[in-house]
């Protein structure tokens, strides 16, 4: 009595004076009482001696002795005591208490060991009882293995137990995790053959299952079939519509919840304040951090994270830190918050002030933590930082998280280090889509076309089915090596399996067959969508303008204007380049002088660059050449190789002489700089100049970088470099060349024979 009142020192003082009379030295069931007391209010240690203390005076633990210890696994036991408990009771033939044997089924999920617990529930002698039962299909579902759990209850289901709440609450939460919608469906009707539809956790759950699966009709028909709604299911309620990303009518639900006198928990306006992040009303979000002011539920740790999260998301970086300073005991999810919200606000350097912080309060970061953390370092480009903060997540054991190998990949690949990012990759024991995914593009943007589409087919190997990501940066691969055969591929895949096409992978459709020179298929491709964004008509017009058909090109872009589609830069971009290809310069002056004057759009250096050549190309070098004085930006190193290019095809000497000045001053240590202007000079047979530009190179040790080349035979690519010999091929290649060559000598000197 005096344990269950909460008055443990009174207990303790009764007992004292039993053992003290030897009154219950030998009944354990007195023993028991006070072992439950210790560990019901966190003694855990004194909790132990008293259990060393029974044992010592001979007293034997019952089953109830053991099912108190156990009930403490995670918390002070660890799983090698566990497993002695469980030694004891084998030993000590204790095998039958249901009690004792759902305890072990506990002690073994706590420690994430689905297996052993599953060996206990097998050795069970009587299975009627349902705990067990549940505790096992909670045990699965703790650990990942949802469809196991989704086993377990059919099979309770053949076995005939008596099925209670419990068990419908768990099935339906494996439900969820797994998005077993069509299971989820055979347990509704469960539930109402068996008469559950009116308890509030059946229904809860079975409203939380639909909204996580993404059906809100037959979550909404739940909701609104019940008559008197208790908090948890206005609370279900807004979740869904908060998961499935309505935020409007999660505010609704809210409305007529607050209508109908209902208090609001902090789970409540938890949801509700998410709701104001994902549409960014930071008006609403402040009023009702006003209202919550009045309330005792501020101070709790769950609304003050979500406070956090909303001001940050709303870019109101400053009451985000102000509602930080005032948590007293911050958890892990209070500083991932605030944290997070400095990296979403470009605060990159204050993200990782904080989590050094954090760090030096002795708070070990969570995954979700460490990989902000990383995309911080991603967004300063500093590489260092990151290798340091991978050490981290190495020596924290977080490197193997699949979420933070994943920034890790990303980090690496935007710094430029594929090999780094490839080493990270292929060391995750698992491999979720989006690592696949970002490993992929990690490839194709560091100049390994190549190898981001080996990865591809890899994907299905292992389970998963690519996704609209996985697709469009195999084809983005493919763009940039014109391996048509394999995008066709690809294009096959996407229509047998059916996987729904959305506007980026029609883009990057379009984009792979204009460059691989198939410009009809791209059109129909063009023709045939039903949504087109700004990317698909610039992508659509640059395919014209690279096929000389510059005149439809021009007209695409006022279709696009008549349809209300905003060109932007890149648009203008595609249009002035189309002019380029066929020579139409007036046209391409105009479009650069209507970028700026009709649509306010900035042109940028590409613009510069397409227009110098534009007149270069014609022949207007002079032209050029004033245009890039009256600049109003400095020209790059484009410009210069643009305007000394158009020298070197129309013979002028002096202006390319001025062009490689300028040239060879923003970068004197670049090699191929130097072959422009050797060409210029070889070409004019001024070979004087071009042994003293050849000795400079020399001198500076300068270079041309190797230029290459790639052909696709039988559904392989093969890069050849100019002078590179690494081929497997190599001996085989210059064999037939050889060949070749003395057959072309031979044929010549037939030809010379015979008079031709």
């Amino acid at each position: 009595m005096y344990v269950r009142c909460g008055s443990l020192d009174t207990a303790l003082h009764v007992f004292d004076t039993l053992l003290n009379n030897q009154v219950l030295v030998p009944d354990a069931t007195v023993w028991n009482s006070m072992l439950d007391g210790y560990f019901r209010y966190g003694f855990f240690h004194q909790g132990i001696s008293h259990f060393r203390r029974m044992q010592s005076l001979g007293i034997l633990p019952d089953a109830y002795s053991l099912c108190i210890l156990l009930g403490i696994s995670g918390r002070f036991l660890g799983y090698l005591e566990g497993k002695q408990i469980h030694g004891y009771i084998v030993r000590s033939m204790l095998f039958g208490d249901p009690f004792l044997e759902t305890s072990l089924i506990e002690m073994y999920s706590t420690f994430s060991r689905p297996r052993e617990a599953w060996c206990v529930f097998l050795k069970l002698e009587d299975k009627s009882n349902v705990v067990p039962w549940n505790v096992t299909i909670g045990t699965f579902c703790a650990n990942g293995m949802w469809a196991r759990s989704l086993e377990i209850y059919s099979l309770m289901k053949d076995e005939n137990v008596k099925i209670v709440s419990e068990s419908l609450t768990i099935t339906l939460s494996s439900c969820c995790q797994c998005q077993s919608v069509n299971f989820g469906k055979q347990v509704h009707c469960d539930v109402i053959k068996i008469g559950f539809q009116t308890d509030p956790y059946v229904y809860t759950s079975l409203l939380t299952m639909y909204g996580k699966c993404k059906l809100l009709e037959d979550a909404k028909k739940i909701f609104n079939q019940v008559p008197d709604k208790e908090i948890e299911l206005w609370n279900a309620m807004i979740s869904a519509y908060v998961f499935n990303g309505c935020a409007y009518d999660a505010f609704e639900v809210y409305t007529k919840m607050r209508f109908n006198f209902i208090t609001p928990d902090s789970f409540t306006m938890s949801n509700i304040l998410t709701s104001c992040s994902m549409i960014g009303i930071y008006n609403v979000g402040r009023s009702l951090h006003a209202e919550l002011v009045k309330r005792p539920i501020e101070n709790t740790i769950t609304v003050k994270s979500s406070l956090v999260t909303m001001y940050c998301k709303c870019g109101s970086v400053d009451d985000a830190t102000s509602v930080f300073s005032t948590i007293r005991e911050m958890d892990i999810v209070s500083w991932g918050s605030m944290i997070s919200g400095f990296l979403q606000n470009g605060k990159f350097k204050e993200a990782l002030d904080l989590f050094r912080i954090m760090e030096a309060d002795g708070l070990r970061p969570d995954s979700d933590i460490m990989s902000t953390v990383i995309s911080a370092c991603n967004g300063l480009e500093n590489i260092e930082l990151g290798c340091m903060v991978h050490g981290y997540a190495i020596k924290s054991g977080l490197d193997l998280d699949v979420y933070v190998a994943t920034s890790l990949v990303g980090m690496y690949s935007k710094c430029g280090f594929p090999d780094m990012a490839g080493n990270v990759f292929y060391g995750m024991p698992h491999k979720n889509l989006v690592a696949w995914n970002s490993m992929m593009t990690c490839y194709s943007l560091n100049g390994h076309p190549d190898k981001s589409i080996e990865l591809f087919p890899q994907i299905v190997q292992h389970g998963f089915c690519p996704d609209s990501i996985s697709i469009t940066s195999a084809l983005a691969a493919l763009s940039s090596i014109a391996a048509l055969l394999k995008g066709k591929i690809i294009h096959g895949y996407l229509i047998r399996q059916e996987i729904l096409s959305d506007t980026e992978v029609e883009n990057a459709l379009i984009d792979m067959y204009i460059k691989s020179g198939l410009l009809r298929y791209a059109r129909n491709i063009f023709q045939s969508m039903s949504k087109k964004n700004v990317v698909t008509w610039n992508s659509m017009i640059a395919g014209y303008g690279s096929h000389g058909e510059c005149d439809r090109a021009l007209s695409l872009f006022h279709e696009m204007k008549s349809f209300g589609i905003t060109p932007d830069d890149v648009t203008f971009l595609c249009l002035i380049s189309s002019c380029n290809h066929s020579g139409l310069v007036d046209e391409g002056q105009n479009l650069l002088q209507s970028m700026k004057v009709e649509y306010g759009i900035e042109p940028k250096m590409e613009h510069y660059v397409n227009v110098v050549d534009l007149l270069g190309r014609a022949g207007r070098l002079d032209d050029a050449y004033s245009f890039i004085k009256n600049m109003p930006i400095e020209a790059d190193r484009s410009i210069w190789l643009s305007l000394l290019c158009a020298c070197r095809t129309h013979h002028d000497i002096e202006l390319g002489e001025v062009a490689a000045d300028n040239l060879l001053k923003l970068e004197p240590s670049r090699g191929s700089n130097y072959v422009q202007l050797l060409n210029l000079y070889g070409e004019a047979e001024l070979w004087d100049k071009v042994a003293k530009l050849r000795v400079t190179m020399k001198e500076k040790g300068l270079k041309k970088i190797p230029g290459c080349s790639w052909i696709e035979v039988k559904n392989r690519i093969d890069v050849f470099f100019s002078g590179d010999s690494s081929s497997k091929k190599t001996v085989k290649i210059y064999e037939t060349l050889h060949s070749l060559q003395r057959n072309m000598e031979k044929k010549g000197d037939d030809c010379h024979f015979y008079g031709l």
